[in-house]
């Protein structure tokens, strides 16, 4: 018995020092990160790339409508053509957040290239024939606004290896804004984020 108990003792030390002995978890300055590289794409990548294709936008004056109006954006397919699982939305609503906030457009979260992002727009007016809704509260026919703008685009990743066993890869970051009237592109950028390690490290 007393064995167990000694053997019982060691163990919760053992696991007590090497806990202590265990990283600890840090927070991140999300705003001044100054942490390692990484090969992959994280959230300092999608910040550069949502923050210069905004820039370049509102720089190019494809958004200054005549009237002083803002513009309707609708969010066309952005496609991911790269090694990582990623969800072109952290791209995008980081763009959409920026051109908002400059007074330049709205989204319309009504159309997309994916259906609707809240379908609420079209549910909630199924109710024209509900009598249990007061009919004047419910939203009459012709009262939606169609989009003048889409926004599209795709990331692309490319993989070089480089004579000294290291390697680059480059993720190209491509958009297009779209007069959806006329189907002329009134705005193309693209950002390219390069970075160069171990040939060892994974970029997925």
């Amino acid at each position: 018995m007393k064995n167990i108990v000694k053997i019982t003792l060691s163990a919760l030390l053992v696991a007590g020092v090497m806990s202590g002995c265990a990283d600890k978890t840090e927070r991140i300055d999300m705003n001044n990160d100054e942490g390692a590289q990484v090969m992959g794409l994280d959230y300092r990548d999608f910040n550069e790339a949502a923050s210069k294709a905004v820039q370049s936008m509102l720089q190019s004056g494809a958004l200054d409508k005549k009237s002083g109006d803002r513009y309707v954006l609708a969010i066309s397919r952005i496609t991911n053509d790269t090694m990582q699982h990623i969800d072109t939305d952290q791209l995008v609503k980081k763009i959409r957040v920026e051109l908002l906030r400059s007074g330049k457009v709205v989204v319309t979260t009504a159309v997309s290239a994916n259906g609707a992002e809240d379908a609420m727009s079209k549910q909630a007016r199924e109710l024209r024939n509900d009598d249990e809704f007061n009919q004047r509260t419910v939203q009459k026919k012709g009262t939606m606004v169609a989009p003048d703008m889409s926004l599209s685009g795709k990331i692309l990743q490319r993989n070089v290896a480089m004579d000294d066993g290291k390697q680059q890869v480059e993720y190209y970051f491509m958009l297009s804004l779209t007069e959806i009237k006329t189907g002329l592109a009134w705005w193309e950028g693209e950002t390219v984020i390069g970075k160069r390690g171990s040939g060892k490290s994974v970029s997925w």
